[in-house]
């Protein structure tokens, strides 16, 4: 058994499974998130968000999978009836690009759903999260990345029903630049956007949770549509969820149906660990329980 000090990953995605009382755990590999070819992508599993058993492997490639690094930010996703995971690859010959890969068990063995990623094929892109409207029209929302824009954009794609292809352009939802708590990085004129993931509150507002950097470090923040659907517009909240050098979170209701929000923190190399903080949400609006 491991404790979440002992887990060394990035990006974490919780993925409750009440009638197991059980939660699988995913995340961003912290040892080969940067350098050299990954081994895969893993899930840890546990019963009370302290102990992990794991990591069991959830994704091996095949020797001729296309991409040779960066195997980043994996979620896994229910959608009609099978489990997919949205997870961000590279290789030295193409761009960074979110793929979607498919099983019949939560723990997987996932399989590339199509050969290549869904976004677009010329774009620097990560992060990619399903969301499903209330028309039952699935869409990817991802981030066009700084590498390319430099004030890095997240932007929504429609897509089939079965998951395999674009059914209409991408839509820009908004910029880094848009949120009044951010600051420059890695240099000036460059603002990053990572980790969208879409959360509808008890009044019906629709809200994304992103990451950036502000004075502190890493930093969670949250935009809300005031049109109340993902075309928007978006607009950000003037305070961020969480700014101790932490972020790229996502939310879940544990199985006593608290609403919890998972991250990695720090945001240092090889220290990062998920950490685990108890949210009440208030006319829309998410505060630390």
């Amino acid at each position: 058994m491991l404790d979440n000090s002992a887990i060394n990953i990035r990006d974490p995605f919780v993925v409750p499974v009440p009638a197991e009382r059980r939660y699988y755990l995913f995340g961003t590999r912290g040892l080969d998130c940067w350098e050299g070819r990954p081994e895969g992508l893993d899930v840890y599993v546990g019963s009370d968000l302290l102990h992990w058993e794991g990591p069991l492997p959830a994704f091996r490639p095949a020797p001729d999978f296309w991409a040779d690094r960066n195997f980043w930010a994996p979620e896994v996703h229910a959608y009609d009836g099978r489990y997919y995971m949205f997870a961000s690859f590279k290789s030295e010959s193409a761009c960074r690009g979110t793929q979607i890969l498919v099983a019949d068990a939560v723990t997987g063995p996932f399989q590339p759903l199509t050969e290549k990623p869904i976004t677009p094929a010329d774009w620097e892109c990560l992060d990619g999260t399903l969301y499903v409207d209330a028309h039952g029209q699935p869409w990817i929302v991802f981030c066009h990345e700084w590498v390319q824009v430099h004030d890095g954009e997240v932007c929504a794609m429609p897509l089939s029903k079965d998951l395999r292809n674009p059914t209409g352009k991408p839509i820009l939802l908004f910029r880094a630049s848009s949120a009044p708590w951010i600051i420059p990085f890695p240099s000036e004129h460059n603002y990053v956007t990572d980790g969208p993931f879409l959360y509808r509150a008890h009044d019906g507002e629709l809200l994304m949770l992103w990451s950036s950097f502000a004075g502190s470090g890493y930093t969670q923040g949250v935009a809300r549509s005031s049109g109340g659907d993902l075309q928007g517009p978006w607009v950000q909240d003037a305070e961020p969820l969480y700014s101790n050098d932490g972020g790229h979170g996502m939310l879940f209701h544990t199985l006593e149906d608290q609403l919890m929000l998972v991250l990695h923190q720090p945001n240092t190399r090889r220290a990062e660990r998920p950490v685990f903080i108890p949210l009440r949400e208030e006319s829309g609006r998410l505060y630390q329980a």
